[in-house]
């Protein structure tokens, strides 16, 4: 009789079906399985060939290339992003840093950034842009202007503040009728096309005679009275301007005048880009600089009229525009057409030096740029 207890079945642990499903499923993936007859027979074809040398050295392991398969499908990769990369930068240069197609005006992005406001007078007229023939779709193209603001962007009133005795809102209702004048005589879409600018009329003293003279030149204008001293008009016969925007550029100053008065200083430039209504899309672009003196009178000493500002002096700058022909129109001259009016006895200026004094031009004559 044997001294070796007997086994106790009841000690040994039970192992739950489900463990068991998964040993064995895993056990049969990782076991070898047995080739079918058809391996066994290419295995043994192939041992022989080897053995008679009429396989190519490094049949087993494949071409020499092929374990960098991994690294070509990098590169391709590469190749594809490459690709992407360089077809976002063909459609948008300025993503690229500097200048490196030689453009001379830096990317594209910053061509075309609009300037900060002006604060005082430049020094010189702005640098000369690469040659570009304005067209429909792009009717600055070429011109400093390009860069300038939109229309009533451009026109920025200063903070307002008491001067001379006059208040704050004495001060900041002279800043706002300028706006306003300056806006209709210049952008308004119904006065370009030749139409009476009423907003303007409105603004300006009623007891000084500049009201009735600039009415005048609206009804009748010739060489002593031309509504083009105070406003731009273009014949809708003969002009229109392209799209709805008018580049501007200028500043608004302000200080205490004479009398208690608050002297209002406002000098801008408006490029217009203008089309001709016979069908041709031949783009051309007159440039207007206006310099007023404005005041806003104080009524305790003064006949004057709430909601008026007086006009003190006015000069103005016209670029491309037929000399000596007064209908009260801008007549711009069209690359592809002759000139008309008579032919230019000034000097030859930039339009766009804004650094310069308009006050004592005289005659009319030729612009460097457009």
């Amino acid at each position: 009789m044997s001294d070796k207890p007997a086994e106790d079945s009841s000690s040994t642990p039970e192992v739950p079906d489900d463990v068991w499903e998964q040993f064995a499923r895993a056990n049969e993936q990782a076991a070898p399985k047995e080739p079918s007859a058809r391996a066994r027979m290419v295995t043994e074809r192939l041992r022989q060939q080897e053995a008679r040398g009429e396989l190519p050295e490094g049949w087993r392991t494949g071409p020499a290339g092929q374990g960098k398969k991994r690294g070509r499908g990098v590169w391709k990769a590469l190749g594809v992003l490459l690709a992407v990369a360089v077809a976002v930068v063909a459609i948008k240069p300025s993503l690229l840093p500097g200048d490196p197609f030689g453009s001379g005006s830096g990317s594209a992005g910053e061509a075309t950034e609009t300037l900060p406001a002006e604060t005082a007078a430049p020094s010189g007229p702005p640098a000369s842009a690469a040659p570009r023939t304005p067209t429909l779709d792009d009717p600055f193209a070429g011109s400093p202007a390009e860069r300038w603001a939109d229309g009533e962007a451009g026109i920025v009133v200063p903070e307002a503040k008491a001067v001379g005795g006059r208040s704050k809102a004495d001060v900041a209702s002279a800043l706002e009728l300028t706006r306003k004048l300056l806006i209709d005589a210049n952008l308004d879409p119904a006065t370009l096309r030749g139409e009476r600018p009423e907003t303007a009329l409105d603004v300006l003293e009623p007891h000084q005679n500049v009201p009735g003279f600039l009415k005048k030149a609206l009804s009748k204008p010739d060489k002593k009275h031309d509504p083009l001293v105070m406003f731009s008009r273009f014949d809708p016969a003969e002009a229109r301007l392209v799209g709805d925007v008018v580049k501007t550029r200028g500043r608004m100053t302000f200080k205490a005048g004479e009398g208690a008065a608050v002297a209002v200083h406002a000098d801008y430039t408006f490029v217009y880009p203008v089309v001709r209504t016979d069908g041709t899309t031949d783009v051309a672009r007159t440039i207007v600089r206006r310099v007023l003196d404005l005041e806003l009178s104080d009524p305790a000493k003064y006949r004057v009229t709430p909601g008026r500002i007086g006009v003190v002096k006015y000069d103005q700058d016209i670029g491309n525009s037929a000399c000596d022909v007064y209908d009260g129109f801008l007549h711009p001259h069209f690359p592809s057409a002759e000139p008309t009016g008579a032919a230019p006895t000034g000097p030859t200026t930039d339009p766009y030096d804004r650094s310069r004094d308009i006050s004592d031009d005289k005659g009319c004559g030729t612009v460097s740029r457009t």
